[in-house]
């Protein structure tokens, strides 16, 4: 490779939080970024990642599990007990370095972010320079997703597509990655193979879908737990990541069936694209191809990280990213593995043994509000406090504590909106009349203080097995959600209820916050 190559290995293009106790070994400071090598070395001494973009985040940990599952011979079931095996690394209290360096010997080439003529630039596809027209590319705007492109409108900043600002290498790093994994599906640019002109991709795995992912203190536990034990029949030489193939795959093919956790983890892109680095400085990315992979066919969605509902039709689907929705109302389909619901959410496959790490994990959630095509609305990142210490296989007794708070509260929340609604369109005569004001005010005065009363409620249950009702009071719990939509009803009324009209839509609306109208007995 030429020696302007950037190198995923070496360069720092991953930003990182260091735990308090890590000074760098040589210097005694710390940088702020790291390269791929050090991120996985120093994972010990790192508390996470620090990247602003949470579907980038999201995409980036999926290559960084399966990193983690190769150098620790976690990628396939055998030999001995997985469990076992796993808890042996998380004693050493380091990925094995000599393992790293050895893997990273062997595929050394595969990690530059572009290189030289004849190179494979890593999760790119070179054949891009001569498969689509030079003249007609995607555009730096259109590769970074914070950016306007187009006639698109303006998010987080204004930009040129005549004159855009270059990404550096580390910016573009983390977009590829947020394009493998959440393109749109719909037009894109046109590739030409055997002679066939096409200009149209499907949807990247995880597109609309919110990510789930068990996080420990440190990235060398979080990276343990986001292990999944793979089937007996997986095997290494078969389960492989795009940079190790030995030859890109064939477009007009159908695109290859994941075989193993590693494959699904980083080889489920329906996108190609090709990075073109800026000719005066190399730390800038001057141009992109972004395309389709494969002509036809898609890769069947499957994720161990996501929840798996049911639709009315009987379809299964990965709960979308909404970034209205606070995280504490997924906690029993995270906790629980038959969660209760008409949907039949089932939890996400890493937590069946991500407690075995540690039970004092934290659930970090990452995704981007999105529609199947070019649709991006908002990024959602959030957060609970360690929660892994109540799952079902930890604490039974706490299960249906869990899911009745989180019903109670889901419950009122849902009664204040009709109520809210039914209140409006009273005092304004008109059934069809838009209480979206309303409603969303009452939302945000609503939801906020019940994921806070869910929460001290929820740190009170008793984990040990020796309460039986685990220090859940259900009429407690009940009222106190109940006074929280009460208020947020009246302060979203209160404006009306000078006038008589006002006054009688507002009063008589309010029985919905305690389950509506009595049915008259026949």
């Amino acid at each position: 490779m030429p020696t302007d190559a950037y190198s995923l290995l070496d360069e720092p293009g991953i930003p990182v939080r260091w735990v308090p106790t890590a000074p760098d070994p040589a210097t005694g400071r710390l940088t702020g970024s790291l390269g791929l090598r050090d991120v996985l070395v120093r994972s010990a001494d790192i508390a996470g990642l620090a990247i602003p973009v949470p579907p980038a985040h999201s995409a980036l940990l999926r290559i960084l599990y399966a990193l983690t599952a190769r150098v620790t011979g976690l990628d396939e079931a055998g030999p001995g007990d997985w469990g076992e095996r796993r808890q042996q690394v998380l004693d050493e209290g380091r990925l094995p370095a000599e393992r790293i360096e050895k893997y990273f010997a062997e595929y050394r080439d595969r990690f530059f972010l572009y290189g030289g003529e004849g190179g494979r630039p890593w999760m790119q596809d070179p054949r891009l320079a001569e498969q689509c027209d030079p003249g007609n590319t995607a555009g730096v705007n259109k590769l970074v997703v914070t950016r306007p492109s187009g006639n698109n409108h303006a998010w987080f900043r204004h930009g040129s597509d005549s004159a855009p600002d270059l990404p550096t290498a580390s910016e573009a790093l983390l977009n590829l990655l947020v394009w493998h994994y959440y393109g749109p599906s719909g037009r894109c640019s046109s590739r030409e193979v055997n002679g066939i002109k096409s200009a149209s991709a499907t949807a990247g795995p995880l597109r609309t879908a919110l990510s789930y992912h068990p996080e420990g203190d440190s990235l060398f536990e979080t990276l343990l737990a986001g292990l999944v034990p793979p089937e007996t029949t997986v095997r290494r030489t078969e389960d492989r990541c795009p940079w190790e193939w030995d030859e890109l795959p064939d477009p007009d093919a159908p695109p290859p069936v994941p075989a193993g956790p590693c494959s699904r983890l980083a080889a489920c892109s329906q996108h190609a694209v090709l990075l073109v680095p800026d000719e005066e400085n190399k730390e800038y990315i001057r141009d992109a191809y972004i395309t389709w992979a494969y002509r036809t066919g898609r890769i069947p969605r499957d994720d161990n990280y996501l929840i798996w509902q049911i639709s009315q039709q009987g379809n299964r689907y990965p709960r979308p990213a909404k970034a209205d929705r606070a995280l504490w109302r997924d906690l029993d389909a995270l906790l629980l593995h038959e969660p209760v619901g008409a949907s039949q959410p089932k939890q996400p496959k890493v937590f069946d043994a991500a407690f075995e790490v540690s039970e004092f994990l934290r659930v970090r959630a990452l995704g981007f509000e999105q529609e199947g095509q070019a649709k991006d609305t908002q990024f959602v990142d959030a957060s609970t406090p360690p929660v892994l210490g109540y799952v079902e296989e930890l604490a039974p007794r706490t299960a249906p504590a869990v899911a009745r708070m989180r019903q109670l509260g889901e419950m009122y929340g849902q009664r204040l909106d009709r109520a809210v609604k039914r209140a409006w369109a009273a005092y304004t005569e008109d059934a069809k009349a838009d209480a979206g004001t309303w409603a969303a005010e009452a939302a945000a005065r609503y939801w906020p203080r019940a994921e806070d009363e869910f929460w001290a409620r929820f740190r009170g249950l008793d984990r040990s097995g020796r309460a039986l009702d685990v220090g859940f009071d259900p009429a407690a719990t009940r009222a106190a959600f109940l006074a929280l939509a009460q208020e947020a009803y009246d302060a979203v009324t209160g404006s009306v209820t000078r006038t008589l009209r006002g006054a009688k839509a507002v009063s008589n609306a309010r029985v919905e916050l305690y389950g509506g109208p009595r049915k008259k007995r026949a």
